[in-house]
């Protein structure tokens, strides 16, 4: 994948308000599963919408969440009792399109409304993960992956701006599904907000001069993060992680990691590191943790999605040598 084009900028103007989910497993609170608290219940699908969800409700609320710590997000699959229990809690917060069991559920559910996260901010298609090369033979067997590559990229967490305008629109659907708490949930959301554009003024500061623009992943998770500060995103695979690359890709990525002065091949925690290793290996580079923050685990390089934002940003200073 290769992001050299400037940044679209938009954001959707979505509402939402609130609306049931079932008992799944429960992250702020163990003890109070999803609708049967006497908090603002909000079952969030992965680890960035959990995230929101306790930051900006606070106190107010009880958040659980879809996926497990550890669980790879992607490949989600809900169980006929989480299905079925949907319908009890006050808000769902997701991200439509990462997860279609998750989207599914909720459109099977009968709720009255959603908090898609996706209708918050402006989704992009990054394109191919490999390069166009007119002429070139030998990506016919690509041709399968092609819906995949050329969908709507729904990592936009991993932009501190798009997550803070998709935290504004999480904080509005809260003030009106829980009125009686929405002084609070605004004055967290600018809080929250506030955090998010020192992060972003954080990485264009640290990444501004570096020997390389270019960067590898094992997929193709950082394509808003890549546009947003001025870098080249390179993906062994496609948006999904288990997607296997094609020979080609890797002679490519093997061919431009010393064009380009690449000195880094990062993989993540919750899927397999053998092809990013085996890659590094055969062209003489180092491997490293850039993390997609899909989950939280005890391999993570922090406890919460700031402090692993902060070692992302240190981990890219180290592989692009920045000044």
């Amino acid at each position: 994948m290769n992001v050299r084009r400037p940044h679209i900028s938009g954001i959707a103007i979505a509402a939402a308000t609130a609306l049931g989910l079932g008992t799944l497993s429960a992250c702020s609170d163990d003890s109070s599963a999803a609708g049967n608290s006497d908090k603002f219940d909000v079952v969030a699908s992965f680890y960035p919408m959990q995230f929101l969800a306790e930051q900006i409700g606070g106190d107010h609320v009880n958040v659980t969440t879809l996926t497990e710590p550890g669980q790879e997000p992607h490949d989600l699959e809900l169980s006929t009792k989480q299905t079925a229990e949907l319908g009890e809690t006050d808000a769902v917060l997701y991200l439509k399109t990462l997860q279609p069991a998750v989207d599914e559920a909720v459109d099977q559910s009968g709720v009255k409304t959603k908090i898609d996260a996706a209708t918050l901010t402006e989704l992009e298609d990054h394109g191919d993960v490999e390069h166009s090369h007119e002429g070139e033979e030998g990506h016919a067997e690509e041709e399968h992956s092609e819906e995949e590559e050329h969908a709507l990229d729904p990592h936009v967490w991993l932009d501190p701006v798009k997550y803070a305008e998709i935290a504004e629109g999480v904080g509005t659907a809260f003030e009106k599904a829980d009125p009686d708490n929405a002084a609070d949930y605004r004055k967290n959301t600018e809080d929250l907000v506030k955090k998010l554009d020192a992060l972003d003024t954080e990485f264009a500061d640290g990444l501004k001069n570096s020997q390389t623009k270019v960067f590898f992943t094992n997929h193709a998770a950082f394509g808003y993060l890549a546009e947003r500060y001025g870098l080249t995103q390179e993906a062994i695979s496609g948006l999904d992680p288990e997607s296997e690359p094609s020979p080609a890709r890797i002679k490519e990525l093997q061919e431009e990691a010393k064009a380009d002065g690449v000195t880094t091949v990062f993989y993540e925690t919750l899927v397999s590191d053998k092809t990013a290793k085996t890659l590094a290996q055969d062209a003489g580079l180092r491997t490293d943790v850039l993390d997609p923050l899909e989950g939280i685990t005890d391999k993570s390089k922090g406890d919460d999605y700031f402090q692993v934002m902060e070692a992302n940003l240190q981990s890219l200073q180290k592989a692009l040598g920045t000044k």
